[in-house]
């Protein structure tokens, strides 16, 4: 029963367009999770992200931001890598989905006024991606063989 779990999680038949989809994705997760965590490509870090989220309702700030940041930082290098990718998505997914309610969403859909078309955009790849699996060229699947 284990190893079926494990295998479901893992296997994919999906080939190498799912490369396409998260090698980009990765790196901007990756990248905007830096700016939470480190204050990295002009970023805050987690004291200054903390109190930006404190100040909008998301509180405890700093715990809130170290979330985030994990999630978005130890999120993307899983899409880089392919490496249980359909967990990372999923979280990925809702934090995305969070970041629109808390963040975008009474701005409107353009980016230009601090919408919410970039988070729809990435929330779109991630689904996509929890759906499909990991795909050619992914961590998932060279593990996926060596459990089944």
């Amino acid at each position: 029963m284990f190893n079926t779990l494990i295998h479901r999680v893992l296997a994919s038949e999906a080939g190498w367009p799912t490369l396409a989809l998260r090698l980009p994705l990765g790196v901007i997760f990756v990248a905007h999770g830096a700016q939470k965590l480190f204050g990295w490509f002009g970023g805050y870090g987690l004291e200054g992200t903390g109190q930006w989220m404190a100040s909008i309702g998301l509180a405890p700030g700093v715990l809130m931001a170290l979330l985030a940041g994990s999630a978005e930082f130890f999120g993307g290098l899983a899409l880089i890598l392919g490496l249980l990718l359909r967990p990372a998505a999923g979280v990925l997914a809702i934090t995305m989905v969070v970041a629109i309610v808390t963040v975008h969403l009474d701005n409107g859909l353009f980016m230009a006024n601090n919408g919410y078309e970039f988070g729809l955009a990435l929330l779109a790849g991630t689904v996509s991606l929890a759906i499909s699996g990991a795909g050619r060229g992914s961590a998932d699947r060279w593990l996926a063989k060596r459990v089944a």
